[in-house]
């Protein structure tokens, strides 16, 4: 999906999206980041920060600086564990003395299918895992974290990556990376796991939200038919690999040739890697046979 032109926003300056929500876009601009991590500061007095961000005194003093002297940061709430969203969290922390919460360290959530392909020391795409994250305070699904201004219900949606949760607030969910109106998510194994993306795509869609506020870009004024998108989007990938595979034996990389015709080069790793999570996902539904052993390289067989 192209991405709007008109998201365009200020870098560090703290926008207020709605009463009692601001966000603050991070200065880490990349093709996986699209303009940069959205920071969000929910609350009046006491103030939650969603997703710190990545390591970056400038963006420190940013967040730093949207709190006034009469509010207080009470939390700091991170989403999950790459690079680009809670590095900054425990430098925050330190600062302003208010407890990091998670679902996890970087391999919580993790089903037992990836914890087997990490084992064999796979590892790597997007922006990277926090390796060195650890939360004071471990949240659980249908958690719920709260002030006299604000509540927040914690759903545990892994599929970007395991310990991946969303937030609900309202009629709003604050959905980090699992959903995005530039892009579709990335979801890299043995880290994302598309079996429980679709799982977690099935969740958001039992609830009826009226908007989305995403790990990056502007909000998801349309999140029903966001969510349809991203599903019917991910059973077309499926059909296109399957049809692909009919035809012979084939590496998921030489699928993502085959099937991402359009991708810049400098993005088709992450294609590839995409199309490997189809793949071990078709696996569980025994319509795909890996040739040996579970590899980026491993050759798989379409089932008769």
């Amino acid at each position: 999906m192209t991405p709007p032109d008109d998201f365009d926003p200020e870098i560090g300056a703290a926008v207020t999206l709605e009463p009692g929500l601001r966000r603050i876009v991070a200065p880490n601009p990349s093709p996986m980041t699209y303009r940069g991590t959205n920071t969000y500061l929910l609350g009046g007095t006491d103030i939650a920060v969603i997703d710190p961000g990545p390591a970056s005194d400038t963006h420190l003093q940013a967040i730093l600086d949207a709190v006034g002297p009469d509010h207080r940061i009470s939390h700091i709430i991170v989403t999950h564990t790459h690079l680009d969203h809670s590095p900054l969290a425990r430098p925050l922390a330190n600062a302003c003395d208010a407890p990091v919460l998670a679902f996890g360290g970087p391999s919580a959530g993790r089903s037992d299918t990836m914890a087997e392909f990490a084992a064999t020391g796979y590892a790597g795409g997007g922006e990277g895992v926090d390796m060195d994250f650890e939360p004071d305070v471990i949240l659980s699904d249908s958690d719920v974290i709260s002030t006299q201004d604000w509540r927040l219900e914690v759903l545990h949606t892994p599929g970007h990556i395991g310990n991946h949760i969303s937030l609900g607030w309202n009629d709003a969910c604050l959905t980090a990376d699992h959903v995005m109106g530039w892009a579709s998510s990335l979801v890299s194994p043995p880290d994302g796991d598309l079996t429980d993306f679709m799982a977690s795509c099935a969740k958001l869609q039992a609830r009826p939200w009226r908007v989305f506020y995403p790990g990056h870009g502007a909000p998801v004024t349309n999140p029903a038919d966001r969510l349809q998108w991203l599903i019917d989007h991910r059973t077309a990938r499926e059909t296109a690999i399957l049809q692909a595979l009919a035809t012979g034996p084939k590496t998921a990389h030489a699928l993502a040739l085959q099937i991402y015709t359009e991708t810049p080069p400098a993005l088709l790793g992450a294609a590839a890697r995409n199309v490997l999570a189809h793949l071990i996902d078709l696996m569980g539904k025994n319509l795909v046979t890996p040739n040996g052993n579970l590899s980026a390289d491993t050759v798989f067989t379409r089932q008769t």
